[in-house]
């Protein structure tokens, strides 16, 4: 099986971060010199998985639209990972994770302790139930069906980066405290 594409959603308006005292989009705000959104695309870069960028001009009506424009931009793929921007911490290794587990399982879910977190993968097989989504309605009552029908491999990783979103101006400063923790304890 050929690897699944990484469809990055950031069409998001980031109200919640400029709520808290954002002066800009939280995807352009900067992390250890470089936008969240950009340590989004490194990971998946690194990962060497192919990927794609939902980010239409004037945004989408939510999450379900975002994911079902980019399975159609990438209709030719073995499968997806459907990846939020907004997870600046998330690490190689896990996107890799999760694309291998696409393997064994129509739908892998990564967890993180006892979160479930992103990118959630789908085979092939999901594709017209992803494009079938709209306005704000994300993916999980489609997790939910492979999950009765025992689809859904759950795996569980020990990065914080599948959980950890920033959302708003606190969440950006936790990110750089924990970057900063672990360039100077790496594991």
């Amino acid at each position: 099986m050929s690897p699944p594409v990484v469809i990055i959603l950031a069409a998001g308006r980031g109200e919640r971060f400029l709520a808290s005292g954002g002066k800009t989009h939280k995807l352009e705000v900067l992390l250890g010199g470089k936008t969240v959104l950009a340590h989004v695309i490194q990971a998946v870069e690194t990962a060497g998985l192919a990927w794609h960028l939902v980010r239409p001009e004037g945004g989408t009506r939510g999450m379900g639209e975002s994911i079902s424009l980019g399975v159609k931009a990438t209709s030719a793929a073995s499968g997806w990972l459907i990846l939020p921007g907004d997870l600046p911490l998330i690490q190689p290794a896990s996107l890799l994770r999760v694309a291998e587990g696409l393997g064994e399982n129509g739908v892998v879910v990564p967890h993180y302790q006892q979160q479930a977190g992103h990118p959630v993968g789908f085979r092939r097989e999901y594709g017209e139930a992803l494009l079938g989504l709209a306005g704000d309605r994300g993916a999980r009552e489609i997790v939910m069906g492979a999950r009765r029908r025992g689809d859904v491999g759950d795996i569980w990783l020990s990065d914080p980066g599948v959980v950890f979103d920033v959302d708003t101006v606190g969440d950006l400063r936790t990110a750089q405290e924990i970057r900063y923790v672990t360039s100077v304890f790496p594991d």
